[in-house]
Order: structure tokens, then C-alpha cells, then sequence
């Protein structure tokens, strides 16, 4: 049975600590709460908002007058199927617990992916990434409930129509309810190395082969230095991650920037680093606007974090003079990451 907490707020239950009073917070524990709980919401026509960790969420300062269920099974079963591993995780489990898990099951390939915070069911959403590796590398199907058709359904990799930082659900973002992932990993204790600054950190080339375990701690490390791993004592970490995505340009508008500005192909055009854009607008670490709570973390340019008390207004008025300042700039709009819930940016 789902389990009613009765009145919570956003402020408490997000990664960025802001956000209104909500009406009421269930915390459904299996996927058989999860549907009843999402299906008694819909047949009263009740306000009903969907959250996971709270790791990649803006919350309006408004009251909520409405339902939040919280997705919180668990589970992860892994199957040997030689030369690869299929693993079956739950929405509610801890991400990072899943990389860790994988490690373990002799699987690296997840490796470059660890510290990321949130739970395997926003993964498939977000079609999260690090370090040169998107988590949609290796989707099989994600389970769902789908809440037009009121069934389960599992959807295939082509289904989800996954992209860079985006998937079909963040199209669909109040229909599908996921409820577990289904994974298939490479046996395989090393993993490729892909990205330039992993690669210096690890002292290797890129494309070299390295132990999982090795990749995850070289991982942690960076994220660390970027203020990228949750801490109650830093509020550099009080943020949703990255603010905003690295934008894709098509090729002629890159070739324009000035040449330090680093770049990298994609199936769509030209990817720009969003962090050098910001921090060469005049926006970089740091950066706060006068007597605002939010500031521009002072470890990476792209986390807004909650500095000192900031409300929802606040982070996103920080994110709007961003934006205008890379606009300005460089004559590209920086597009949010996070999802932003009862405001604009």
C-alpha cells in the first residue's frame, strides 16, 4: 500500500531545496502502489505531480494543491547470458547503488556514470550521460504504466526515441510512470575511455581500456571537484547538476566561435560546451546577481546552486541573465535541463 506522509514541501524532498508546500506526499514502495496510487489520483481528478529523487527538478514557491507520489520500488536482479549481463532495476533504486551494483557483477561499462544523482527511473527520461557514455547505450526496455491507455507496457530502446539528454517520456512527461529498466551490459571489467578529461585523470589515452573500478574513482573525484556530489555541509552541491545542456549548433554557427571554444560532433550538428559559453559571457563561477540566494556554483559554471536561502525566483532569475548573456555573447539560447514545475524560465 502506498504510504501518506500528508503535508510535505518541494524545499525538502529536492537536491536544490527550494519549492511550496504540498498538499499531500505518498511514497508508493512497489509498483503495484505506484499504479494504485497514480490510478486514485486520476479518477478523482486530482492535481498529481510524479517525482523520483528530486535531483533534476525547479519547484515553484507556490503551494502544490495537489498529490505527489514519490516512485520508491526496489529491487535489481542481474542474469548472466554469457558475455553479457541482463539487469532488471527498479525506478526506486539509487542510481549510483546500481553502478555499484553492476561493478560487482563484473560490469565496467557504467563506471563513467557513477555519482550521478537520482534513481534508475529518471535515468531512461533524462537519457542521462557522462564522460562519453549515455545510460541509452544500453537500454533494453523500460517498463511502464501508462496512464491514457491505463496499462503496463514495456517499451523497447527504439520506442523511447532516446537523444542527447532527452528521450520520448520528456515529451510525454504526465503520461508514462516508469517503473523498472532493463539493462544488458558487456561482461567485461574494463571499460573504453572516451572523454579527454577522464582520460588526463586517469593518465591514460583516450580509447585506452581501464578497470571499472578505477574509471569510478577517477569519476567521483571530478565530480567532487565540480561540486557535482551531494553534501549537506556544501552548498555548491545544493543544485539540480547542470542547469543547462550543451547546446547543438549546426556546423557553420560553430566554426564562427572563437577557436578555444571547445566543440564536439553530434548526429544533429555541432555540440558547444554550455560551461565555456557561460563562463566567457561573464557569467561563470560565482556569479550571483545582488541580493539573491542563488548563485553560480564556485566550482562549475554550469550549476545554479542555493546559496543562502534562495527561492524558486531567485534560481530562475539567476538562469534568465544567464541565458541573456550567452544570447548576447555568442547568439546562442541555452536550454534548461532541469524540469521546471509551476514556473517558467
Amino acid at each position: 500500500m502506498p504510504v501518506e506522509l500528508g503535508p510535505a514541501s518541494f524545499a525538502e524532498h529536492t537536491t536544490l531545496r527550494v519549492g511550496g508546500v504540498v498538499r499531500t506526499w505518498i511514497i508508493a514502495r512497489t509498483e503495484d502502489a505506484c499504479i494504485e496510487a497514480v490510478v486514485e489520483c486520476d479518477d478523482l481528478g486530482d492535481p498529481l505531480l510524479v517525482l523520483g529523487g528530486g535531483s533534476n527538478v525547479v519547484c515553484s514557491d507556490a503551494p502544490f494543491e495537489g498529490t505527489v507520489v514519490q516512485i520508491a520500488p526496489t529491487g535489481i536482479s542481474t542474469t548472466d547470458r554469457g558475455g553479457h549481463v541482463r539487469v532488471v532495476a527498479a525506478a526506486g533504486e539509487e542510481w549510483d547503488d546500481l553502478v555499484l551494483r553492476t561493478l560487482e557483477a563484473g560490469c565496467a561499462a557504467f563506471a563513467p556514470l557513477s555519482g550521478i544523482p537520482g534513481l534508475v527511473g529518471a535515468s531512461p527520461i533524462q537519457n542521462i550521460g557522462a564522460y562519453g557514455v549515455e545510460v541509452s547505450d544500453f537500454i533494453v526496455s523500460v517498463r511502464v504504466w501508462d496512464r491514457i491507455d491505463r496499462a503496463v507496457r514495456e517499451l523497447s530502446n527504439e520506442e523511447c526515441l532516446f537523444g542527447y539528454r532527452t528521450s520520448m517520456f520528456k515529451s510525454s512527461i504526465d503520461r508514462f510512470v516508469v517503473l523498472s529498466v532493463t539493462f544488458d551490459l558487456p561482461l567485461d571489467e574494463s571499460v573504453s575511455v572516451r572523454y579527454a578529461q577522464l582520460a588526463s585523470e586517469l593518465g591514460v589515452g583516450v580509447g585506452d581500456c581501464v578497470t571499472g573500478t578505477r574509471v569510478r574513482q577517477a569519476v567521483l573525484e571530478l565530480r567532487r571537484g565540480k561540486g557535482m556530489l551531494l553534501d549537506v555541509d556544501d552548498r555548491d552541491t545544493w543544485s539540480v547538476g547542470s542547469f543547462f545542456v550543451n547546446p547543438v549548433v549546426p556546423q557553420e554557427q560553430a566554426q564562427d566561435l572563437p577557436k578555444d571554444c571547445p566543440t564536439f560532433p553530434s548526429p544533429e550538428g555541432m555540440k558547444v560546451s554550455a560551461a565555456w559559453l557561460i563562463d566567457n559571457s561573464g557569467a561563470g563561477c560565482g556569479f550571483q546577481l545582488s541580493e539573491s540566494g542563488a548563485r553560480v556554483s564556485t566550482k562549475h559554471s554550469l550549476a545554479i546552486c542555493n546559496a543562502d536561502h534562495a527561492t524558486c525566483e531567485d534560481v530562475l532569475e539567476l538562469a534568465r541573465a544567464m541565458r541573456a548573456r550567452v544570447q548576447e555573447r555568442f547568439g546562442i539560447e541555452l536550454v534548461p535541463e532541469p524540469r521546471l514545475i509551476g514556473c517558467v524560465l
